[in-house]
């Protein structure tokens, strides 16, 4: 039966992340890695209007840095150069700069394609083999690793398997492992529309009674929305037609960027914060929205699992003991706890604290935004949260 070293259990941005994280020392070590993916990845990079996309923080700009991808994805990177935080019908706000914090940025916003092209092509095919489109159906635990058995009948075994496949699959559960799962009865609507004027690198976070809504900076002067409502509300404004939608969203968003005049296609994602109770076994790890999914408001999921991913790399490459130890999986898990802890604890209070018309919570965000306009440390402290550097000053 063929066997790999490692093999990673979804090839989207994160599993292709941590191969091109290891792939250095794979080659030294003579690992080898197999990337198992049910979506084939495309011939090439296409622009598309309706493109999905990410928020990279400036610490996920750092990774991709240090993995020498950044002069590649920077080609269709729209970094943001200002956050303006307000609370629709009061008027506190807040604002971030990345001049103020000394950075470039405080972050990127690129295309989903785009990133998952420059992974892609990033990887080491001595090193790095594909199973593509394939889907893991089975996971047995054996005494020296895992042996998985793919959609196709084939089986292959390996000495420490990633999962990274979003947990979808529902092959957490299959292993045992309990998900907690809360619900925010919301649901996000996502679409990229079009302003009247130039965004100049102006992120935006809107808090209204009905939901929070977020409008990135994209290239081509698009913007990137998310919009978070109840769900019978969000279901509603996906029925509407173009023009109806962009009536509601230029209400609710104003005339900051002038009027809105193009939608693309709308989906509609529901919201739960939702996290594995377990993330490492022995030749097992759980990573990325299979570990953690959070609220998207707050922009923090895709950065908390990349550097998850990152540590993980980092540790698996530090340590002697054979692939897949249990003494150096659960040193990861140490390393990235109190991350994960903010991280997660971060955007579940900002999501909750700013999706409730409840009159004195709603007069303590009004003052929370006004201090940290007016206090520089805490203004210093969400800027670094929003950045991904909340536990991370070595970056």
């Amino acid at each position: 039966m063929p066997r790999v070293d490692i093999a990673i259990v979804g090839g989207g941005l994160v599993g292709a992340s941590l191969a091109v994280a290891l792939q250095a020392e794979a080659r030294l070590r003579g690992w080898r890695i197999c990337l198992i993916e049910p979506f084939t990845p495309g011939a090439g990079y296409q622009p598309s209007y309706d493109a999905r996309s990410t928020a990279l923080s400036f610490g996920s700009q750092q990774i991709y840095q240090r993995l020498g991808l950044w002069s590649q994805i920077s080609q269709r990177a729209e970094p943001i150069k200002q956050i303006h935080v307000s609370d629709r019908g009061r008027f506190a706000a807040a604002r971030l700069s990345a001049e103020e914090e000394g950075v470039p940025a405080l972050g990127y916003v690129v295309e989903n394609a785009w990133l998952g092209e420059c992974l892609w092509q990033a990887l080491d095919q001595q090193v790095v083999s594909w199973r593509s489109p394939a889907q893991v159906t089975r996971m047995q635990a054996l005494a020296d690793g895992y042996r998985l058995t793919l959609d196709d009948g084939s089986e292959l075994e390996c000495n420490l398997a990633i999962m990274a496949e979003g947990g979808r699959s529902g092959l957490r559960e299959q292993l045992g492992i309990t998900v907690s799962n809360t619900p925010y009865g919301q649901s996000a609507l996502i679409a990229n529309v079009s302003p009247q004027d130039a965004h100049n690198g102006l992120a935006f976070e809107r808090f209204t009674e009905e939901g929070p809504m977020a409008l990135l900076p994209l290239a081509d002067n698009r913007c990137a929305l998310v919009w978070t409502r109840a769900t019978d509300e969000a279901e509603r404004l996906m029925g509407l037609d173009d023009a109806a939608f962009l009536a509601e969203l230029q209400q609710a968003f104003g005339y900051r960027l002038g009027s809105l005049r193009q939608i693309g296609a709308r989906h509609l994602y529901p919201l739960a914060l939702t996290a594995a109770q377990e993330q490492v076994r022995q030749h097992l790890v759980v990573l990325g929205n299979a570990a953690h999914s959070l609220h998207p408001i707050a922009g923090q999921g895709y950065n908390l699992s990349l550097r998850d991913t990152w540590v993980l790399a980092e540790t698996l490459m530090a340590s002697t003991a054979p692939l897949g130890d249990l003494a150096t999986l659960q040193r990861y898990l140490s390393s990235q706890q109190s991350d994960q802890q903010l991280t997660v604890g971060f955007s579940d209070q900002v999501t909750r604290l700013f999706s409730t018309g409840q009159p004195l919570l709603a007069a303590g965000r009004t003052l929370g935004l006004l201090g940290l306009d007016l206090l520089p440390p805490a203004k210093r402290w969400f800027a670094r949260q929003a950045m991904g550097l909340g536990t991370r000053s070595e970056h």
